[in-house]
């Protein structure tokens, strides 16, 4: 197998950095004619990470894809990340997932052993997930691109919401921030090997684990961390309450924050800024924070809004059980602007 670097470069622009900008979707979105069948409870209106369909008077389903070009240099770490980040949209619903297919795009021209090694990284990750990979499509395309298809269970009772937080929950992040500065960055090599691995590892990890401990809780709001950075879907979050972040207590890869220092931008991050911008204000003055911020993310964290007092007792489970977690902020009063960086 020839190695990755030689067959295809990084694309800068893979991951979820390579998303269509949240206002442009929404124009589109928005003109679409729609059938609303009854028990579809929740389709794209919201925002939310997946869609609802009632099964019985308890039990729903529910449905999610994601797929994207490679942001990282190994094949089988990119399978990895790619399924990890379409699974976490399950979790973000509150769910369970069960089933999985693949989507594939491959070069006819190229090395299939690539291939092999995007599906074995994949597979790896579904079945940690205890999911099932229950088959695919495959087409030929000048780019590669991978993903999956997934489906999940839940009882109706447990269904997790993005956008119902209660003014005084607290905020939590299950991962670190800064991804997609890191890839751009390396490509150039201004990021060290090190601070690329660790993003790289960061994104092949699976959101199971703290779903796995936040259902225990009284969480009011979930989401994930994905295309439109923190400050995007915080923004989806704050219906009926503003948010305020506290910048010194974000936990922020090594070295992303200097990549952002030294003005190596990504397109994603742009547009969450225009996208954005207007509802956010920034109480200190620090534009590498923004960028971070704004940062698309690549198989980020999951976004929690939960009671203050089980928030405790969660962070410090979570902490015991490894995850990479850290209180970021809290909901407030609805005010002026959205979100306040503190």
């Amino acid at each position: 197998m020839k190695p990755w670097r030689d067959t295809m470069h990084l694309d800068v622009c893979g991951g979820c950095n390579a998303k269509i900008g949240a206002g442009d979707l929404s124009t589109i979105l928005r003109n679409l004619p729609i059938y609303k069948r009854e028990d579809i409870l929740a389709g794209f209106e919201g925002n939310e990470d997946g869609a609802i369909i009632q099964i019985t008077d308890d039990i729903a389903i529910v449905t999610s894809l994601d797929f994207f070009p490679p942001m990282v240099e190994d094949a089988y770490a990119f399978g990895k990340i790619a399924a990890a980040n379409a699974l976490s949209d399950i979790y973000a619903m509150g769910a369970e997932p069960i089933s999985a297919m693949n989507i594939v795009a491959f070069p006819e021209e190229e090395d299939i052993a690539i291939l092999d090694e995007i599906l074995k990284g994949g597979a790896e990750v579904c079945k940690e997930a205890m999911t099932t990979l229950t088959g695919g499509h495959s087409i030929h395309d000048p780019k590669i691109k991978y993903g999956l298809s997934v489906i999940g269970k839940l009882n109706l009772k447990d269904i997790k919401r993005n956008n119902t937080p209660k003014v005084g929950d607290a905020l939590y992040l299950t991962k670190p921030l800064g991804v997609s500065l890191l890839m751009s960055g390396y490509t150039v090599d201004e990021v060290s090997k090190e601070d690329y691995q660790a993003a790289v590892d960061s994104m092949c990890r699976l959101n199971k684990h703290p779903y796995d401990v936040l259902k225990n809780y009284d969480v009011h709001a979930l989401t994930d961390v994905t295309g439109f950075g923190l400050l995007g879907h915080l923004c989806e979050m704050t219906d009926g309450a503003s948010a305020v972040i506290y910048a010194d207590k974000l936990n922020i890869l090594s070295g992303a924050k200097e990549a952002a220092e030294n003005f190596l931008f990504t397109a994603g991050g742009q547009r969450n800024r225009n996208a954005y911008g207007d509802k956010i204000a920034f109480e200190i003055d620090d534009f590498a924070l923004e960028e971070v911020l704004y940062d698309p993310q690549t198989s980020g964290g999951l976004l929690i809004s939960v009671d203050p007092d089980d928030g405790k007792k969660m962070f410090d489970e979570m902490k015991k059980k490894g995850i990479d977690v850290a209180y970021i902020g809290e909901m407030i009063e609805p005010s002026e602007k959205s979100i306040y960086v503190r």
